[in-house]
C-alpha cells in the first residue's frame, strides 16, 4: 500500500498528502465496517437466540394450556363482580334466545334483547365498558398470537348468506363452508356431525367468558382453549366436526382416535388450523376444520 502511494505521487497525479488521507479514510472505513459487520452479526444472533426461546416458551404453554402458568394475565379482583354479572346475563339471553340464535347475535342486537325482557333486564354501563375492554384488549398479552380477524364489535352476520344445518342448532356459511360440509358428509358418512358453525362476536365472547370463568380468571388460561372475541375464524367460515354421538369427547384429543377423523386424514380433508405444535398459543384441536 506504501509503495503504491508514492508511486502515484511521483507520477504528479497526486500530492503524497492526499493520497496518504485517502488511505487512511480507507483503511478507517474499513475498519467501522468489520466492527458493523461483527455487530451485524452479534445482534443476529441474539435475535435467533430470543426467537428461539418465544418459540419454546410457546410451544410449553401450548403443551400445558389447560394450567397455570408463570406469566399468565388474571382478571383483577374489581373485575371480578361485573365479569360475573356479564357472564350471568349473556347466559340468560342464551337461554331465553335460543343456542342457534344466540350464536347470530350481534353485540347491538344483544344490548336490545336484554332492554326487552324484564326476566334479563339491560346491561349497565359498566358491564357495556367490561365487554368492550375484553373485545379491544390485546390478547398478544394473554399469550395469543393469533391475528384479529374481525375488528368491530358491532359487526353483524348477514342472514341472507348463511344456512341452518338440520340436526344440529348451528349455521354456515352458504359459500365455501356448506360446500365443505357436504363434501365432507357425502364422504366420511352420518356418523360424521357438525358440532358447532357460525359464531358471532357475542358468542364468542360469552364462550371465552366462561373458560375464563372455568379457569379460575385466568385469562390467559382461556386463551389457549378458546380464541379471544374477533379472533375466532367461526366467524367467517371455520367450523367444528365430531364423532356422533361422542358428546363433549369431540372436543378433546380423544376425537383424533376416532374412524371419523381417520377418514379425515386419509381422504385429504383435515387442514388443521391448531396443530400440536403451532404459535398461535391455542391448544391441538383436530375437530377444527379450516375453510377460511
Amino acid at each position: 500500500m506504501n509503495q503504491r502511494r508514492y508511486f502515484l505521487a511521483s507520477l504528479g497525479l497526486v500530492s503524497l498528502a492526499a493520497v496518504t488521507a485517502s488511505w487512511r479514510s480507507l483503511v478507517e472505513e474499513e475498519k467501522i465496517l468489520a466492527v458493523q459487520s461483527d455487530v451485524n452479526k452479534q445482534t443476529e444472533k441474539d435475535i435467533d437466540v430470543q426467537q428461539d426461546r418465544e418459540i419454546k416458551d410457546q410451544l410449553y404453554r401450548v403443551r400445558n394450556f389447560d394450567q397455570d402458568l408463570k406469566q399468565d394475565i388474571f382478571l383483577s379482583a374489581a373485575e371480578q363482580p361485573v365479569f360475573q354479572k356479564v357472564l350471568t346475563r349473556m347466559g340468560k339471553i342464551q337461554a331465553h334466545a335460543g343456542y342457534a340464535n344466540f350464536s347470530l347475535m350481534s353485540f347491538d342486537e344483544m344490548l336490545k334483547y336484554a332492554r326487552r325482557y324484564s326476566a334479563i333486564e339491560g346491561f349497565a354501563v359498566d358491564e357495556i365498558q367490561f365487554m368492550e375492554k375484553v373485545f379491544f384488549h390485546d390478547a398478544n398479552e394473554y399469550g395469543f398470537r393469533g391475528e384479529k380477524v374481525v375488528s368491530s364489535l358491532t359487526e353483524q352476520v348477514n342472514k341472507k348468506d348463511i344456512i341452518k344445518i338440520p340436526g344440529s342448532g348451528n349455521y354456515l356459511f352458504k359459500d365455501a363452508s356448506l360446500a365443505v360440509y357436504q363434501r365432507l358428509k357425502k364422504d366420511i358418512g352420518e356418523s360424521l356431525v357438525l358440532t358447532s358453525g357460525i359464531r358471532s362476536i357475542v358468542k364468542q365472547m360469552y364462550l371465552f367468558l366462561d373458560k375464563t370463568r372455568k379457569s379460575n380468571g385466568n385469562l390467559s388460561r382461556a386463551s389457549r382453549s378458546l380464541a379471544p372475541p374477533g379472533h375466532s375464524y367461526h366467524a367467517l367460515g371455520d367450523f367444528d366436526v365430531g364423532k356422533r354421538d361422542f358428546g363433549v369427547l369431540n372436543f378433546t384429543e380423544k376425537f383424533a382416535q376416532t374412524d371419523e377423523y381417520k377418514k379425515l386424514t386419509e381422504l385429504g380433508y383435515v387442514s388443521i388450523r391448531y396443530t400440536r405444535s403451532n404459535y398461535f398459543g391455542v391448544r391441538y384441536e383436530p375437530w377444527h376444520i379450516k375453510v377460511i
